[in-house]
């Protein structure tokens, strides 16, 4: 996160059998651990259907398909100290690999070096709490406004 820029960014999320496959992360300054879904950085002449193949493919080594655009959100945010900007396209898609649907933690590698973990989360917990931008555990779900495109999505 490069301070004083915007960040465009490109997320997607995966429903099966009632439960969204999102990723944890934890801020060390706010110790606030938070669930959003899967993506990264858009690249300069990348579409943002692109980024999330890419970034699914990078992240969890998963392939996706029918890949729609569900809309933009912008998030102005403070994460580990420091202040943040990004706008974010939205996307929903199906997993390939069928092997993924049975892990209750899928384990990868950001291109930084950094641990990934996804996990399966209660879309119905999740979706209940939309007012609070809460999953079932109390975590959080960011960006601000996903839960209500999600929902709007089903």
């Amino acid at each position: 996160m490069k301070p004083g820029k915007v960040r465009p960014i490109a997320i997607c999320f995966i429903i099966h059998k009632g439960k969204i496959l999102i990723q944890k992360g934890f801020d060390s300054v706010k110790n606030e651990a938070f669930y959003r879904p899967l993506g990264g950085k858009i690249k300069f002449g990348e579409l943002g259907a692109d980024t999330v193949k890419r970034e699914l493919q990078e992240e969890i080594n998963a392939e996706i398909t029918n890949i729609q655009y569900l809309g933009t959100l912008e998030n102005i945010f403070t994460y580990n100290g420091q202040k943040g900007h990004e706008l974010i396209q939205v996307y929903k898609a199906d997993l390939n690999n069928l092997e993924l649907f049975m892990q209750p933690v899928i384990k990868g590698i950001e291109s930084n070096g950094d641990p990934v973990e996804a996990f399966w989360v209660s879309l119905e917990k999740i979706t209940a709490n939309n007012s609070k931008n809460l999953a079932v555990d109390s975590t959080p779900v960011y960006p601000t406004g996903i839960i209500e495109l999600i929902k709007n999505s089903l």
